[in-house]
């Protein structure tokens, strides 16, 4: 992210104004199609539908709560203002440590990448699992069908879980495998190694053998190094 403050559209209406929200005037991240982005979403939606809109390196992210999220989803597919009819992606995050500092909040998250075609818009949605211990958000199949796999990958990776997911298992780490590898408490080593064992001529797992370490770069450099002629 850039040093620069990104800009803020606001979502909530003046007192006695209109329910719909008004964007700011445009930062310095702004261009004349994330404008008119931003205005779509403002005129599209209701108030508190989005918790924020935010503008920055020409890009649109958008944080909806999780208890609104297929809905506004559902909205962003089928409104004729926007009509992001692909999503390109689907993630999960964990936020535990993000930005290099202790988050308070939510731990675990889920963004998506939509994409409309009809408009030339592409826009990022971020939502917040309730629950550290048992993240779970709803799926997004029966709104974009090519959101499968990335789910799966969120579920394996980060153990999010997905209501209504079709067929929701692991989908990169091996058959049995414990834990969630990308959670940022998950060791680097892992808990178990795998190795080929001859005498029952198959493959074993057994408790990683390899001892945590610090390695520290050494330089090695002449005695008269940089020194001027």
């Amino acid at each position: 992210m850039s040093a620069a403050e990104p800009t803020q559209a606001a979502n909530s209406a003046p007192a006695g104004g209109s329910a719909a929200a008004k964007p700011q005037a445009r930062g310095v991240h702004a261009t004349a199609a994330t404008d008119k982005l931003t205005a779509a979403l403002a005129a599209s939606f209701e108030e508190g539908a989005l918790e924020t809109t935010t503008v920055a390196l020409g890009e649109v992210t958008i944080v909806v709560g999780v208890d609104r999220y297929l809905d506004v989803m559902r909205t962003l597919r089928d409104r004729p203002a926007l009509r992001f009819e692909t999503l390109i992606d689907l993630c999960g995050v964990d936020y535990s440590s993000y930005g290099g500092r202790v988050r308070e909040g939510p731990r675990f998250g889920v963004v998506s990448h939509l994409l409309s075609l009809s408009n030339n818009w592409r826009l990022r949605v971020r939502t917040f699992a309730r629950e550290d211990e048992f993240p779970v958000v709803p799926s997004l199949v029966d709104v974009w069908p090519s959101v499968n796999w990335f789910e799966r990958e969120a579920f394996d990776l980060y153990g999010i879980m997905f209501p209504g997911h079709p067929d929701l298992r692991r989908l990169l780490t091996d058959y049995g495998f414990v834990g969630h590898p990308f959670r940022k408490d998950f060791p680097i080593s892992g808990y178990v190694e795998m190795r080929y064992d001859p005498e029952q001529a198959r493959v074993v797992y057994q408790p990683v053998t390899i001892e945590p370490r610090e390695v520290t770069p050494r330089v090695v450099r002449e005695e008269n190094y940089a020194e001027n002629e």
